[in-house]
């Protein structure tokens, strides 16, 4: 097989995730870690990965078990939001005009004035 670090994540990457593996090897699990990482056809992805110890029938451990979701979509996502937000607050807080927001009580929440 390939080295899964070498092949599949990015050279900035690879220490990172190294040490993520190595630990697993040891018996400490990480879960819940962003790592970028590149398809056979070098697309890169943005995957949240839970490392596991694998082990054998007599608990010696053989290797990592290593299950990913591929969040690069939602990261996607997210960053458009910030930004349509980002401009938002950047035209009301520099409009010539008085801009606000009430809640269903009628209490100011925003106000640019």
């Amino acid at each position: 097989g390939k080295n899964f670090v070498e092949r599949f994540i990015p050279q900035e990457n690879q220490s990172s995730v190294g040490d993520v593996l190595q630990k697993a090897l040891s018996g400490r699990e990480t879960a819940n870690f962003s790592l970028p990482l590149l398809s056979k056809h070098g697309t890169r992805y943005t995957v949240l990965l839970n490392a596991t110890t694998r082990r054998d029938g007599k608990g010696e451990v053989t290797g990592v078990v290593g299950v990913g979701q591929d969040i690069t979509e939602l990261n996607q996502v997210m960053a458009e939001s910030k930004r349509v937000a980002d401009d938002l607050m950047r035209l009301i807080e520099t409009a010539n005009a008085p801009i606000f927001g009430i809640d269903t009580s009628f209490n100011v929440t925003e106000w640019n004035a």
